[in-house]
């Protein structure tokens, strides 16, 4: 028998004890066959917060009695679904985040590279060990983030032209003095970095000279000690004292490395001054005491202005000029015997940012400096460009210091040459020396890394060591007759340069090649997984489902796999346990949607079983195939505006046709505090229409906040997306501070309303008046911290402490807000007032259905039956008592919003923390995110049939 409440109501299907109770979304409800009682059903509509519901005994005593599954078989079925998960994911990431053996061999004095004799010009001298040092101190001053242009003079412009005036050029200008006056003692290189360009793989590369692997991006803040053989660990094996000071990140690198450290705190990319102020008080005392051998300076404070302002940015100047001044005081301190290196490990984008492997991210300055002649000829008019993983075997010779073991990198010619002997022949031979050796090292590493792994290619690596052996033969007959083979020299170092950076460029290949196969196999197992799921999810909700068919075809492929492993087992083959797992789980999933197949597929089609509509599908399914293209990636944010705007329109015209727009008018039942409405239906076409204009308009709006893919040279990123510290203008600032703080009260503002218009506020619980005092309370704290962080450099300096320590507390404090308001959102996350009225006084009641996270699908599935269970458990004395003055009228508030109220509020709750973690104006963006949501999920309910044949029952 159908109950009418209020227009539209999403469907959802509850198993009663005598069939099945049809909850059509905001429209009207029914009873199965059999059921003769009147009923009038409330608080279901959304159009108003309260509707009367009046119960009898009879109806309230026959709720059924949620049928129990068989635990062990429902916690096999979770337990295979998890197994296929696990699978698919790491087949995938075998295939996609590769990574490389890492050798723990170590180069040591005693073990010369390769046979012969040592190079020319090192018997005999002190401190030979492959080759003789050239200097006895190193002195490497490691900028964070110190691109190349930064390096640059101010450009001279023409006449008539106006001046190109950029805040980061011309502020190193001690470097291009340098050059100029001394030409024979200084060099600048444009170092070109191996992606990917975060902090912790660059000082792995410049320590041990090879290359990191995609996966290791992750560890860029979980960083781990290096285990291959590197500088730190020939500086103390040699007994060289190593004295650091600056980012912390070189203490798990290398512990125990340094015989003295000044470590320094390095996430807080907002502080620009901790650590290089720190290294500042250290260094030049440090400096002047002369109890070292080697000492690393690592300034962070360019880097922390590049994410925090940008690179063109007033602070940028005042930080590169004070680098200026460092430069300047360490060079007039370094003796002879010292070698001054200047680098950045990294570039950075036009908005401060690094990690890719754009050009700008790439392009780092490299400056060598000694008082005493390094360099035959004078400078090029264009810096030379170098690989980064160049300076480790350079400076490794230079020290005489074994190249460590895994580097592939090639030395710096130039700077072994002799520039105090006049013979060409001289430096021709020493620079020979230096690259035979190198080729060496490098030669003993592919014999060994290939022997290991075998994942270089095989073709290639025959032709290279083909290669080194010509040169190699050639050089030692060299070595034999020295004079007179000026021609022969520059040959054999051709082909050693040649050999070199072949090397280099098939180990590029070889560990940033993907396993499309494997990445393949991966995506469609975690597709079928997703598929079982639905399935599965689907089949629960029909009477008498069990889970232990399931377990039959899963138990028969594992069987099989297991065998088929054991066979391949005893042939001698050696099988991956990636891939044997992925077999496993292929071999237990095929079975079963074989049968799903033939037992479902023959009487109904599988689309039926789909839970969203058709162009929803449409939708998600472009969507996902245009990841696996190139084209798409790069041009995501114009063409994902344009599918979402295809999307509405689509849906729109689906409503259209489908004549879902005109709807006939509902009956209507009175409320119990408010007039009952007499207007027209809901959703008509001009409704509908205007909610996918707004739609379309806030796509548009959000379109103006874009972050450009750094493989799209041409594009260029919304300015809107940097901090508000970033800005120069006061009043701009101003004004764009009021526009964040204005859309984070529009969106309280909006939740609170959305919340009380459907009477989500008037119960006492601690979740509902923690969102009535809790949510202000995180905003005035965001709105607190975003006035702190964008002017705390306008702070006066009494009160930079306290400002800074503000900026820290404030955001703990918000975290710490959300994080309680959804610990109690776990607690009672679905509760509803009742209000029940008779010739007595009114009562009120709040029911809570279950505390907690949900135990069972019961939970989930049949709230409402079981609020209407609390519901005669808290009447039952009353219904008796009252039965001869007439029926017990029963108001329920919120219960149309039951479900929706507790995820609103949980991700307004998320929504904070996310906000801290953004720049400023990104409230906007989350403004706009929560109206398209909201205007989505009404626009697709607009389509939900509001309207079954069937009697309708009003109250009187």
């Amino acid at each position: 028998m159908p109950i009418v409440c209020g227009p539209h109501f999403q469907k959802h299907w509850y198993n009663w004890w005598r069939g099945t109770l049809y909850w059509v979304g905001y429209g009207a409800v029914y009873l199965p066959e059999g059921f003769q009682e009147e009923v009038i059903l409330a608080g279901l509509c959304i159009e108003g917060p309260e509707y009367p519901l009046v119960l009898y005994p009879t109806v309230m005593n026959s709720l059924p009695a949620t049928s129990r599954m068989q635990k062990i078989s429902v916690l096999l079925f979770l337990a295979w679904v998890c197994f296929l998960f696990y699978a698919g994911i790491a087949l995938f990431t075998s295939g996609f985040l590769l990574t490389r053996l890492e050798l723990t061999n170590h180069s040591s004095c005693q073990e010369p590279p390769g046979p012969g004799s040592l190079p020319w010009g090192s018997q005999g001298k002190p401190g030979a060990c492959w080759m003789a040092s050239r200097f006895s101190r190193l002195v490497l001053v490691l900028i964070d983030a110190l691109r190349f242009d930064f390096a640059q003079p101010q450009p001279s412009h023409s006449p008539g032209e106006p001046p190109v005036s950029l805040p980061f050029l011309g502020k190193l200008d001690s470097l291009q003095r340098i050059l100029e006056i001394q030409p024979h003692h200084a060099r600048l290189y444009q170092s070109k970095a191996d992606p990917p360009t975060t902090t912790m793989q660059r000082l792995k590369a410049l320590t041990t000279g090879s290359l990191p692997t995609f996966i290791d991006a992750g560890s860029n803040f979980a960083s781990y000690a290096i285990v291959e053989d590197n500088l730190m660990k020939q500086l103390a094996s040699a007994g060289r004292r190593v004295v650091f000071m600056g980012d912390d990140t070189w203490k798990d690198l290398f512990p125990g490395a340094f015989s003295q450290a000044f470590f320094f705190p390095s996430f807080n990319v907002r502080d620009l001054h901790t650590v290089d102020n720190g290294i500042l008080e250290h260094l030049y005392p440090t400096m002047d005491s002369g109890e070292w051998d080697m000492l690393i300076a690592h300034f962070l404070g360019v880097d922390h202005c590049g994410h925090k302002y940008g690179p063109h940015h007033p602070e940028m100047a005042k930080k590169l000029s004070q680098m200026d001044q460092v430069i300047q005081g360490l060079v007039e301190r370094l003796e002879n015997d010292t070698l001054l290196v200047v680098i950045g490990d990294h570039g950075m984008t036009m908005t401060g940012d690094h990690g890719g492997d754009s050009e700008l991210e790439i392009s780092a300055a490299l400056f060598l400096y000694s008082p005493k002649a390094l360099f035959p000829g004078a400078p090029p008019e264009e810096p030379e460009i170098v690989p980064q993983i160049s300076l480790v075997p350079t400076l490794a010779l230079l020290l005489g210091l074994p190249i460590p073991f895994g580097n592939i990198g090639e030395v710096m010619a130039e700077l072994f040459s002799e520039v105090e002997d006049s013979q060409p022949h001289s430096s021709a031979l020493a620079q020979a020396s230096a690259l035979h050796l190198n080729a060496q090292q490098v030669s003993r590493f592919l014999h060994t890394y290939s022997a290991a792994a075998q994942d270089l290619q095989v073709k290639e690596l025959h032709r290279l060591q083909t290669l080194f052996s010509k040169a190699s033969a050639d050089y030692q007959r060299l070595l034999q007759r020295p004079q007179g083979a000026e021609a022969a020299l520059q040959t054999v170092i051709t082909e050693l340069q040649q050999f070199l950076r072949g090397v280099r460029a098939i180990c590029i290949q070889s560990w940033a090649r993907f396993s499309l196969g494997r990445m393949a196999g991966g995506a469609a197992l975690m597709a079928a997984a997703c598929f079982l799921c639905l399935l599965v999810s689907q089949w629960a909700t029909s009477p008498g489902f069990c889970f232990r068919p399931l377990l039959t075809p899963m138990a028969y492929g594992l069987a099989g796999t297991i065998v088929c492993a054991g066979l391949l087992t005893t042939t001698g083959l050696k099988l991956d346990p990636v891939v044997l797992g992925a077999m496993a789980a292929a071999g237990s999933l095929l079975p079963f949607l074989w049968k799903a197949w033939a037992g479902w597929g023959s009487r109904r089609p599988l689309v039926a079983l789909l839970p969203i509509p058709g162009p929803v599908l449409l939708f998600l399914l472009i969507r996902f195939a245009a990841f696996f293209s190139d084209s798409f990636v790069v041009a995501e944010a114009r063409a994902t505006p344009f599918l979402l705007g295809s999307l509405i329109l689509l849906l729109i015209a689906q409503l259209h046709w489908e004549g879902k727009l005109l709807p006939p008018k509902l009956l209507t039942i009175p409320r119990l505090c408010f007039s009952a409405s007499t207007g027209p239906p809901r959703h008509n076409g001009t409704h509908a229409l205007g909610l996918g204009v707004g739609l379309l308009l806030c796509i548009r709006l959000a379109g103006l906040f874009h972050r450009c893919p750094e493989e799209t040279p041409a594009c260029h990123s919304s300015p809107w997306l940097s901090p508000l510290a970033s800005m120069v203008g006061g009043r701009a600032k101003n004004l764009w501070y009021g526009a964040c703080v204005g859309a984070l009260v529009a969106l309280l503002a909006a939740v609170r309303l959305w919340l009380r218009r459907y009477s989500n506020l008037k119960s006492p619980e601690p979740s509902v008046l923690f969102v009535r005092w809790g949510l202000p309370l995180m905003a005035l704290g965001t709105a607190a911290y975003w006035a702190l962080v964008s002017g705390a450099d306008e702070a006066p300096p009494r009160l930079r402490a306290l400002v800074a320590g503000a900026s820290v507390v404030l955001p703990r404090v918000v975290a710490g807000l959300a994080a309680s308001g959804l610990m109690l959102l776990l607690w009672r996350p679905v509760t509803v007032l009742v209000k029940a009225t008779t010739g007595a006084p009114r009562t009120r009641t709040v029911l809570t259905p279950f505390s907690g996270p949900p135990t069972s699908r019961a939970d989930l599935d049949y709230v409402v039956p079981q609020i209407y269970r609390h519901m005669q458990e808290a009447f039952r004395g009353r219904l008796e008592r009252t039965k001869s003055q007439g029926p017990l009228t029963v108001a329920a508030c919120h219960l149309g919003s039951v479900y929706s109220a507790a995820m609103v509020m949980a991700l307004t709750l998320l929504a904070f923390p996310l906000l801290l973690l953004h720049a400023e104006r990104i409230s906007l963006v989350f403004l706009l995110l929560f109206l398209q949501s909201f205007l989505l999920l009404h626009l697709l309910a607009a389509g939900i049939p509001i309207t079954t044949p069937g009697k309708y029952i009003s109250q009187p």
